[in-house]
């Protein structure tokens, strides 16, 4: 795990969940679920690119501990051989 704190895109991916996540909840909290005016296509459009940063920034993370395991030694099998 610390080198995944020390990983460039691990870290990249994290900001982009938590962003894109933070602004999801105020989304669905100040706009969906209040009164209010309605909301407008904009507001649709950019609620989506936020839904793909935050999905985005999970295949970041993803690809992040892919790799770590594969920088690690391969253990062999069968330590007789």
């Amino acid at each position: 795990m610390s080198g995944m704190l020390h990983d460039r895109q691990a870290r990249t991916g994290w900001l982009m969940i938590v962003v894109a996540g933070a602004y999801a909840l105020w989304f669905l909290k100040a706009r969906v679920l209040a009164d209010g005016p309605p909301i407008t296509s904009k507001e649709w459009t950019i609620f989506m690119s936020i839904s793909l940063c935050f999905f985005i920034g999970a295949v970041n993370v993803r690809m992040a501990a892919e790799r770590e395991d594969r920088r690690k030694p391969e253990k062999t099998k069968n330590p007789s051989a």
